[in-house]
């Protein structure tokens, strides 16, 4: 029995071993069919195999979607619209190095332009590259027809469908809707992780460049074999349709705005029109101003550098990205902050000689002498008493509760208006000048703040949500231009912007009806009141301005902040704003913009019709847009 167990081990032993080796032959015998096979189509018959790949190859080809349309709060007739064009893109790889030189030269002349224009696009780095190149857009119809039919002539080129932005209303809209133009290579390293691509058209600046991926869709595809003559080797392709971008309603009134326009017509500065009750902007105009329309040429580049390097500064929206000193207009929160604090009575007086000394300097109230005499806080505000504010600003609010009131009412913050950027404006405090300038804050200091001129800087829509604040009495709602998002295709309203509290202030209720009734003392009773009593459509309530630039004398830049109709619920109330800056010669333009504007609004007025009601005429001249 011993033996026949060994015999059996030992024939079970050589078993296996047998199919060991049968395998690693059959393996062997696999991996050298394979072998074979690829050794004969990589030498053998790898050059039938390349000359079919060249013959043959699959094109996948991008189909842009169209930007949504951008229309005004009445959604009549869009702002911004897209019109046919085409642009014609190169793949160098296609060419051919021996057959470059000949197609730059053909398609530069069809498409009127310099081969050395081409050459600058396609250098000779990115010649052997298969990544589509674009080298003109805004290209018409017509052109693209000779280039089809020349198309044999003309290996690696071809076109697409390129909508051009056409910008309906330009002007001061410029400065809200703004423009479009190509992806940068620095813009498509942030963007390419969300479908960007080196084709993209995208915002540049204003609404264009906010809502850039709502305005962008999606685009589509065509994917499609073609042979080394670009034509087709089977009638299949296979398509994704682009999805246009969304239409966006903004909060702009059209007519509102081409009536604040002219009403500061061509004088550099900054009006503001906005609903207090909800935040949304009905008008904002910026002058001087630009055409969008511009940057769609192919020297857009040569444009703006005209536009930046213009010292008029074109580009600047002033409404939101430039800060001033806010003058006399801060006196309406200096009131607030005096009823507030209650660190001095309403009804006492302060003497206003003209003028008041202070350490080793006279501080000159604007009136010069005799002054105003004796005045209450009510008064004060309606003359605008310097010496007044100095005096209750030095010795009974201090620079500490004067800085904390006005961050209280949004100055030195950002407003968070729904623009690419905008200026959060300056609130100096006394730790500030320390560190910035290692000296002591002086009480000379705090009466420049009290007045609101030194360091102190606010943009004009700053200043128009300051006196929504009052209006609102405590609140400011964060300011916006959209006011709906629209699905294109089916109408619908796919999203709308609320209201949202943006500051929110400690005043206790019964000082702001205080406030307001001062406000439209001011105006009746006030240094204004020849102009403003002009219009008997509405009663406004609002403050003047006169902010003196640093350095340069008898410089002055026109403020003039007011709501109208006085004592209306806030929602029934508008908010306008305006600024004139020195540059321009001087006229104490702002309370006559304003009340044009007010005019035209509850009297449902043209510029022109509510120039002639009021008998501004006389004062008036062409400027602006004219219609």
């Amino acid at each position: 029995m011993r033996f026949q167990l060994t015999d059996i081990k030992k024939d079970n032993g050589n078993s296996k071993k047998d199919k060991i080796y049968s395998m690693m032959i059959f393996v062997a015998v696999v991996f050298g069919i394979y072998v074979l096979k690829l050794f004969s189509m990589q030498v053998i018959e790898g050059s039938s195999y390349r000359k079919q790949s060249q013959n043959l190859s699959q094109r996948s080809k991008q189909i842009p979607a169209q930007r949504g349309e951008i229309y005004d709060r009445n959604v009549q007739l869009p702002l911004v619209v897209n019109t046919d064009s085409f642009a014609v893109d190169i793949i160098p790889g296609d060419i051919g190095a021996d057959m470059y030189d000949t197609v730059a030269l053909k398609l530069a002349s069809f498409l009127g332009i310099q081969k050395s224009d081409i050459d600058k696009k396609v250098p000779p780095n990115v010649r052997r590259s298969y990544t589509s190149i674009e080298i003109k857009s805004g290209v018409s119809f017509a052109i693209i027809s000779n280039i089809a039919e020349n198309l044999h002539d003309l290996p690696g080129v071809s076109w697409r469908s390129k909508p051009l932005r056409s910008y309906v209303q330009t002007g001061s809209m410029s400065h809200i809707i703004g423009y479009v133009g190509d992806v940068t290579r620095e813009e498509l390293k942030i963007l390419y992780n969300k479908g960007y691509t080196n084709n993209s058209i995208i915002g540049k600046t204003g609404i264009e460049k906010q809502y850039d991926e709502l305005l962008q869709g999606v685009p589509g595809s065509e994917s499609r074999v073609v042979d080394v003559k670009e034509r087709l080797v089977t009638n299949n392709s296979l398509v994704t349709k682009p999805v246009m971008g969304k239409n966006l309603v903004l909060t702009i009134d059209s007519d509102i705005q081409i009536l604040a326009e002219k009403a500061l017509g061509n004088r550099i500065g900054a009006a503001v029109v906005l609903k207090p009750a909800s935040g949304e902007i009905l008008a904002m105009v910026s002058y001087p101003f630009f055409d969008a329309n511009l940057f769609s040429r192919d020297d857009s580049s040569a444009v703006y550098n005209a536009l930046a390097n213009d010292k008029s500064k074109p580009l600047l929206n002033r409404a939101v990205n430039a800060a001033y000193s806010p003058a006399s207009t801060f006196k309406v929160l200096m009131t607030a902050a005096v009823l507030s604090e209650q660190s001095f009575g309403i009804d006492q007086k302060i003497e206003c000689s003209g003028s008041i000394h202070y350490g080793d300097r006279a501080f000159n109230c604007h009136i010069g002498k005799p002054g105003h005499g004796y005045l209450d806080l009510k008064n004060a505000l309606a003359q605008s008493c310097n010496i007044y504010f100095w005096t209750v600003g030095r010795d009974h609010l201090g620079v500490d509760r004067i800085s904390s009131y006005a961050q209280e009412f949004g100055y030195g913050q950002s407003a968070e208006i729904d623009l690419p950027s905008q200026s959060a404006g300056f609130v100096p405090t006394a730790q500030w000048k320390e560190r910035r300038y290692h000296e002591k804050w002086l009480g000379g200091d705090t009466m420049n703040l009290s007045i609101g001129q030194g360091y102190l800087q606010a943009t004009p829509l700053q200043v128009a949500n300051m006196m929504a604040m009052v209006v609102n009495n405590g609140t400011i709602y964060k300011p916006h231009l959209l006011k709906e998002v629209i699905d294109p295709v089916t109408g619908d309203v796919v999203d709308r912007v609320g209201e949202e509290v943006l500051f929110q202030s400690n005043i206790d209720q019964e000082y702001w009806q205080i406030v307001k009734e001062y406000l439209r003392y001011t105006v009746t009773d006030g240094s204004a009141s020849s102009v403003l009593m002009r219009n008997k459509v509405v009663e406004i309530a609002g403050k003047t301005g006169t902010a003196e630039v640093a350095g340069i004398r008898n410089s002055w830049h026109s403020w003039f902040v007011a709501y109208a109709p006085f004592n209306a619920p806030p929602e029934d109330a508008v908010v306008v704003a305006v600024l004139v800056e020195a540059e321009n010669q001087w006229e104490w333009w702002g309370p006559y913009a304003s009340t044009i504007i007010f005019q035209g609004i509850f009297a449902n007025q043209t510029f022109d019709e509510a120039v002639n009601a009021l008998g501004f005429r006389y004062l008036t001249k062409p400027v602006g847009r004219q219609e």
